[in-house]
């Protein structure tokens, strides 16, 4: 990751100057945004891809636990606040770090080195292993070797550029068992990794000379991940 594309959230002007302030001072960081009202930001979490968001808690229009729980698929988060009693219920929505007001630019620099670790922990799980049962083996698949699932009724087609092997689970289950950082539904049937994505030609995509469905509401979320 080059550039890590953050937001900022506080209803406090004067907190929120200090977290631009902190921001311009990291090359690494390219702010997106700074919202004094959380609900103006909810537009570009919708159209940005946003890795990395600091945001106060106790906010008028809506805090900052609400905002977080209202999202189905967060980026990495670090709440900022000062009010200690929340850090609890902070950690358990896996905040990255939780920084206590006033905060200087070191604690600040800190949260920012912990969301690179977890990064990096996440991409480490690309080369970790799905283990399934099929044909009476016991198959234990580097991640980076599958290119797509495919549903295949009470079953499901992992498909690798050497051999398909068809274990009996959902697909529902292998998904939840995938890091999402690099496996995506593009349609009620597949499951594809993203990296192994020759090219997308109208609503279809194409993997090692194999043509896999895109589904219309999926093509514009999986355009945005490519980009």
């Amino acid at each position: 990751m080059n550039k890590i594309n953050c937001l900022l959230i506080d209803d406090e002007p004067l907190a929120l100057r200090v977290l631009r302030k902190y921001c311009a001072q990291l090359p690494a960081l390219e702010e997106k945004g700074a919202f004094t009202n959380p609900l103006e930001a909810l537009e570009v979490l919708s159209n940005e891809n946003i890795d990395l968001i600091f945001l106060d808690i106790n906010m008028p229009e809506i805090s900052g636990l609400s905002l977080i729980k209202s999202l189905p698929n967060p980026p990495a988060f670090v709440f900022t606040t000062a009010y200690p009693e929340y850090a609890v219920e902070g950690f358990e929505l896996e905040a990255v770090d939780y920084l206590l007001k006033p905060f200087s630019f070191e604690r600040f620099l800190k949260a920012v080195q912990k969301a690179r670790k977890t990064w990096a922990q996440e991409e480490e799980t690309a080369t970790s292993m799905l283990l399934v049962r099929a044909d009476k083996r016991w198959y234990n698949l580097p991640h980076e070797k599958i290119n797509y699932l495919e549903a295949y009724g009470d079953y499901v087609k992992i498909h690798t550029k050497e051999k398909t092997i068809v274990p009996k689970k959902r697909l529902s289950e292998l998904e939840a068992q995938l890091p999402e950082r690099f496996f995506m539904r593009v349609h009620r049937s597949f499951i594809v990794r993203v990296d192994k994505i020759e090219y997308i030609e109208g609503n279809h995509i194409k993997i090692n000379n194999d043509t896999i469905p895109l589904a219309l509401n999926y093509k514009n979320i999986l355009l945005d991940r490519l980009s």
